[in-house]
């Protein structure tokens, strides 16, 4: 196939197909010699749809806003040791649980690695192509503090956080929310529920949740939204901020 002429390519380009452009442009003529027009054609659609594939994961990703972007749940380190079931995170990484709305609650001891956990999963959530974001509570409630005071900032803060398809919330519960953060849980939650997925990183139990959460009909109404439809996963006791500093 000869080379495409100068206002061909500009005529692509223009329409938004570069990445097409550039695969064609860089076709070996020694390996694609003797393919037929629609062969070569197919095989530079291909890589180009690589190239816009790998270019919309890593905008995915980098808007994320990962506390570890470059955890990955293909390297957890001592997975036993923390009583970490392998066949679950590789059930995790299929994403599966995203198209099911599944939550999932990492809850463990400080240091025992739901931070990377909570960024990992985003990350392959990113990669299946799903928006996802991370942030800590402290700053869950700082954004909403902000924007509560706004004109309209309520209802299009809500709309943000709810569109998101996993939002994972790290230091889930570390202090125990007021009453206007208690509210926002509890109308993010309900316009989460049943349509997406959101990770909780936690240092407490199920058992203390409610509690945390105030008592009263405002804790029974968002325990309600979490609890019938989540994978529960133990982290464990390991430090592994610990670990990670003596292995270096």
């Amino acid at each position: 196939m000869s080379r495409l002429d100068s206002e061909t390519k500009r005529k692509l380009r223009e329409m938004g197909v570069t990445s097409l452009v550039d695969a064609l442009e860089v076709q070996d003529d020694t390996l694609t010699l003797g393919m037929v027009f629609e062969e070569r054609v197919k095989l530079a659609v291909d890589d180009a749809h690589a190239t816009f594939t790998h270019s919309k994961v890593e905008g995915l990703i980098r808007r994320a806003g990962l506390r570890y972007p470059n955890a990955d749940l293909r390297r957890l380190d001592l997975l036993e040791q923390r009583g970490l079931d392998r066949g679950v995170i590789a059930q995790l990484g299929t994403c599966h649980f995203i198209t099911r709305q599944q939550n999932v609650v990492f809850q463990g001891f400080t240091g025992s690695g739901k931070s990377y956990l909570g960024s990992a999963l985003a990350k392959q959530a990113c990669q299946h192509r799903y928006r996802a974001h991370y942030i800590r509570m402290p700053d869950l409630e700082e954004a909403w503090a902000a924007a509560r005071d706004r004109p309209g900032g309520k209802e299009k803060w809500l709309r943000k956080y709810a569109a998101f398809i996993l939002l994972v919330i790290d230091e889930w519960l570390l202090d125990s929310p007021d009453d206007s953060v208690r509210g926002m849980l509890l109308e993010l939650l309900e316009r989460r529920y049943d349509s997406t997925s959101t990770v909780f990183c936690t240092q407490y139990a199920k058992k203390d949740w409610h509690q945390r959460l105030g008592g009263g009909v405002h804790a029974d109404a968002i325990m309600d939204r979490i609890v019938h439809n989540t994978l529960w996963i133990n982290t464990g006791s390991t430090n592994m901020r610990e670990h990670t500093a003596t292995a270096s």
